[in-house]
C-alpha cells in the first residue's frame, strides 16, 4: 500500500489560529485599496473630513463624471492617450520578454568565451537606478534620431537588465541533459528554445510580464523615459495626462481619487490572473537539480 503524503504536525485548532492570523493580515493589506476605491466614490466635502472614513457616507459618481468631462475637453482625443498606453504596454512587454529570453538562452545553457563576464555585467546593471541612466539614454536615442517617437520608450523597455537576469537564472536551472538529448535527436536551437526551454521557465516570464506591465502602464511625465524623450501631446500616455489633471489643486482631489482607481485596475487585474506563477517563482528560485 502506498504511503500517504507527510502530514503537518498541527491540530485543527492550530489551523484555525493560522487562518485567522493570515485573514487579519490580508484584510490589513487590503485597507489601502479599499480606501482608494471608497475615496473615488466620496463627494467633495467628505474627502477632507478628519478623521477620514474608510467608505463614503454618501456614495456618488460625480468624481468619475467630472474626470470624463475634463478629458473630453482635451484637444487630443482620449482614445489617442488610451491607444498610446495600450500600444506601449503590449509591445514593450512582448519585446522585453522576447529579447530577454533570446539573450538568456545562450548565456544560461552554453559556455563560450566571455559568457561569465556578460552575466556579471547583467548583475552589475541591476544596481543602477533608471534616473542615473536617463542622460546616457537620451544621448543614445538622440544620435539614433528616435527622440519624440514611440521607439524612444520601446527600445529602453526591450533591453531591461531585470528580464535578462531573471530569465538566465531560471534557464540555468534546466538540466543540460535535456537540451543535449534534444540536440542529439536533431532538434535545432529554435525548436529547443520554443518547445523545451520556454515551457520550463513559464513561471519566470509570467512574473516578468507582471513587472513590465506595471512599469509601462504607470509610466507618466515624471518617469525617466517619457519625461526626457517624448514631448508631443499625441504620444503621451494616460498616466501622463492624468498626472497633469491632478495638478489642478484642491478642486480636483475627487478626480484624483478616481484616477488612482483607474490606474490601479490594470496592474491588479494582471497580477490576479498570474498570481499563482509568482508563488511558484518564489518557491523555485535558487533551486537547481
Amino acid at each position: 500500500m502506498a504511503k500517504r503524503g507527510k502530514r503537518l504536525n498541527r491540530s485543527r485548532g492550530g489551523d484555525i489560529v493560522m487562518f485567522c492570523i493570515l485573514a487579519f493580515f490580508a484584510c490589513f493589506m487590503a485597507l489601502p485599496m479599499i480606501f482608494a476605491i471608497g475615496s473615488s466614490f466620496k463627494p467633495w466635502s467628505e474627502l477632507f473630513t478628519f478623521p477620514p472614513t474608510l467608505l463614503p457616507r454618501r456614495w456618488t459618481l460625480n468624481n468619475y463624471i467630472d474626470l470624463f468631462q475634463v478629458m473630453s475637453s482635451s484637444w487630443v482625443p482620449f482614445t489617442r492617450y488610451f491607444f498610446n498606453t495600450v500600444f506601449i504596454t503590449v509591445i514593450g512587454t512582448a519585446g522585453h520578454i522576447i529579447v530577454s529570453s533570446l539573450c538568456a538562452y545562450p548565456l544560461a545553457l552554453y559556455r563560450f568565451p566571455g559568457s561569465k563576464f556578460m552575466l556579471a555585467v547583467v548583475r552589475l546593471a541591476l544596481m543602477f537606478n533608471p534616473t542615473v541612466l536617463a542622460i546616457p539614454t537620451y544621448f543614445i536615442l538622440s544620435s539614433m534620431k528616435l527622440v519624440d517617437t514611440y521607439w524612444a520608450i520601446l527600445f529602453p523597455a526591450f533591453g531591461g537588465a531585470l528580464g535578462l537576469y531573471l530569465m538566465s537564472s531560471f534557464m540555468g536551472q534546466i538540466p543540460t541533459s535535456i537540451v543535449e538529448a534534444a540536440r542529439i535527436d536533431g532538434a535545432g536551437h529554435w525548436r529547443v528554445f520554443r518547445t523545451i526551454v520556454m515551457p520550463q521557465v513559464k513561471s519566470a516570464w509570467l512574473t516578468l510580464i507582471i513587472f513590465q506591465v506595471q512599469a509601462l502602464w504607470n509610466m507618466g511625465v515624471g518617469s525617466t523615459n517619457t519625461g526626457n524623450v517624448v514631448y508631443s501631446e499625441q504620444l503621451k500616455t494616460i498616466t501622463a495626462v492624468l498626472q497633469n489633471i491632478t495638478q489642478g489643486g484642491i478642486a480636483r482631489q475627487g478626480i484624483g481619487a478616481a484616477i488612482t482607481v483607474l490606474m490601479l485596475s490594470v496592474p491588479i487585474a494582471v497580477f490576479i490572473i498570474t498570481q499563482s506563477n509568482i508563488i511558484e517563482t518564489m518557491a523555485t528560485s535558487g533551486l537547481k537539480d
